[in-house]
């Protein structure tokens, strides 16, 4: 993961000191003995898209050939996997690429921690994106790890800045006060006067979004994550732990995944559209059908492999699951209909 436009602590405060959310889960996520510079790698703890199947990987290489044409299929066609973790987007897109279009491609990984070890030369890597980039930037679970910090209404109705200390113990802190965050907060996520209810402020979020969509010259930037929109925000927040493929308690000690769902609403520039990646996923090929059988009777082999196809694809497209993940397509520099003329397949209504 990349840290995005995270925070940063406050100078001379002890470990043990209580902290803003936003400062505590940059230093436990990103600091030098951070969560996402551990040697075993984010894989080790949680399983994403990109790690449940490389159908994934083909359906991304199927938007990027489209994003290709709507382009005019330019000299040098960029894509930019941002939060890259081990370079296994990254890897899996070089692999699907068409002999084609790998000729004109050019990968960057964008991360946080040292390259690993084996990947492919022909992928670039650095801790920011690229600037001047034409083609598509993919972020697959980055939003949710840029830190935010964490309100709570008290007893008075009044939100306050939650503090936490290295253990995860909490308290409230101060009241929060006018400006940007206050803005925020009651344009996104307007709380109830009602002692207990809490929020993370995505402010940073949509920063960071921004910058990141700002690097791209012309093309389309993705972003994929645990989402909600404002008719349906959590009465109490989202924040969590991951640990060992295990949901956590969250605690900003470097030991595990720091993360919470993203008001991916709130992150939208001019000219996004919000999906679920069961929609975009179909859009793109991915159905989950099962193999006729007869199949089974003339090509006994490849039946077993359509029938896994389709478990991976189902896998990937399943509406309480990952198929439930919000998708963020916002163009840059890309005609206003440019987004619907990339998913055509895309139906105006969900599907049941």
């Amino acid at each position: 993961m990349t840290e995005g436009t995270a925070g940063t602590a406050g100078a001379g405060e002890a470990p043990g000191a209580w902290r803003s959310w936003r400062d505590a889960a940059r230093d436990a996520l990103y600091g030098p003995r951070g969560f996402y510079r551990r040697p075993e790698g984010p894989a080790a703890h949680f399983r994403t898209s990109v790690h449940a199947s490389p159908l994934f990987a083909a359906a991304v290489v199927r938007l990027l050939g489209r994003v290709d044409a709507a382009l005019g299929r330019p000299a040098r066609l960029d894509f930019v996997d941002m939060a890259a973790g081990r370079g296994e987007l990254a890897a899996g897109v070089l692999a699907a690429l068409p002999a084609g279009l790998a000729a004109r491609t050019r990968i960057t990984a964008v991360e946080v921690a040292d390259r690993p070890p084996g990947l492919d030369d022909r992928i670039a890597w650095r801790d920011t994106p690229p600037h001047g980039s034409t083609g598509l930037l993919f972020a697959n679970e980055w939003l949710d790890n840029v830190p935010v910090d964490v309100v709570e209404v008290d007893a008075a109705g009044v939100p306050r800045r939650v503090r936490v200390r290295d253990d995860g113990t909490e308290r409230l802190g101060e009241r929060l006060g006018g400006g940007a965050e206050r803005a925020w907060l009651a344009r996104w996520w307007p709380l109830p006067p009602e002692e207990g209810r809490r929020a993370e402020i995505g402010l940073p979020r949509d920063t960071a979004w921004a910058a990141a969509v700002s690097t791209l010259e012309k093309g389309l930037a993705v972003a994929v994550d645990y989402a909600h929109t404002a008719d349906a925000r959590p009465p109490h927040g989202t924040l969590t732990g991951f640990r060992d493929g295990r949901e956590v308690r969250p605690v900003p000690d470097g030991t595990r995944d720091l993360t919470a769902h993203v008001a991916l609403d709130a992150c939208a520039l001019p000219g996004a559209r919000l999906l679920t990646q069961r929609t975009a996923l179909r859009a793109l090929g991915l159905t989950g059908a099962r193999p006729p059988l007869a199949l089974a009777s003339t090509d006994p082999a490849g039946y077993v492999r359509a029938l896994a196809r389709a478990g991976e694809a189902a896998e990937l497209t399943a509406p309480g699951g990952l198929g439930g993940f919000g998708w963020l397509l916002q163009p840059a520099g890309l005609p206003a209909d440019a987004v619907d003329a990339l998913l055509v397949d895309v139906p105006d209504h969900e599907e049941q």
